[in-house]
């Protein structure tokens, strides 16, 4: 939705997206903006100081803009290199999982499926132990592969998939060209350093994918679908 304000010689254009939680609020500010009570006097309504608060509103009202569609960019890291890329799919991994509720952390598509919860620390476990064959140690208390079944509490699944995915991200970003070509062994194939990274945000993505079908199915919205 697009309004354009016009008065005492100013002009902005504001946009956002229709959200019915919000729209209807910001429609009736600006409908005082734009039409101040009657009780008013137009004498009162054409001085310096009047003019002045009018322009203080709508200045904060763009500055708010701005910043709010900085917080939520749905393409901020697209077409960015691996570093971008990994950033964009980071957020959205960590956003879907606070958004959903923590009673469906434990919710399966069916038996012997992975579980929300799962998924999460499937994605993180595997981070991890994919970073470690390009160098960086497993961290301490990453203990056993079950962790994966075992670990199932709304927090502590996030906060191994934040450590994780901070983990890769500064590895990534302290690599030297050179390195990446570096030849490495995994599951007794030959590989590189850079085809570990490639493994890493592929396989992120994948399971990206798996978890908004998830998330549709019981009733979760990515909350970043709404921005777009």
């Amino acid at each position: 939705m697009r309004i354009a304000l016009k008065r005492m010689g100013l002009a902005v254009y504001f946009e956002w997206n229709a959200r019915p939680s919000l729209t209807s609020h910001r429609l009736e500010f600006l409908a005082m903006v734009l039409h101040p009570r009657r009780g008013r006097s137009h004498k009162a309504r054409d001085t310096p100081r009047y003019a002045g608060r009018m322009k203080t509103i709508l200045l904060a009202i763009l500055l708010g803009a701005v910043v709010l569609h900085a917080q939520g960019d749905p393409f901020e890291g697209l077409w960015q290199g691996y570093d971008g890329e990994w950033v964009h799919v980071s957020k959205q991994l960590v956003a879907l999982a606070e958004a959903t509720p923590a009673e469906k952390f434990s919710w399966r598509p069916a038996p012997g499926v992975r579980s929300v919860s799962e998924v999460y620390m499937h994605v993180a476990m595997a981070n991890l132990y994919l970073l470690s064959i390009t160098g960086p140690k497993l961290p301490a208390d990453l203990k056993s592969p079950d962790m994966e079944k075992t670990v199932t509490a709304k927090a502590e699944v996030i906060d191994w998939l934040k450590r994780s995915l901070a983990a890769v991200k500064t590895a990534h970003a302290g690599v030297k060209p050179a390195d990446l070509r570096r030849a490495v062994k995994v599951n007794g194939r030959d590989a590189t350093v850079e085809g570990m990274y490639l493994r890493i945000i592929v396989h992120a993505n994948e399971h990206m994918g798996q978890l908004i079908a998830y998330a549709r199915m019981t009733g979760v919205v990515p909350p970043w679908s709404s921005q777009m």
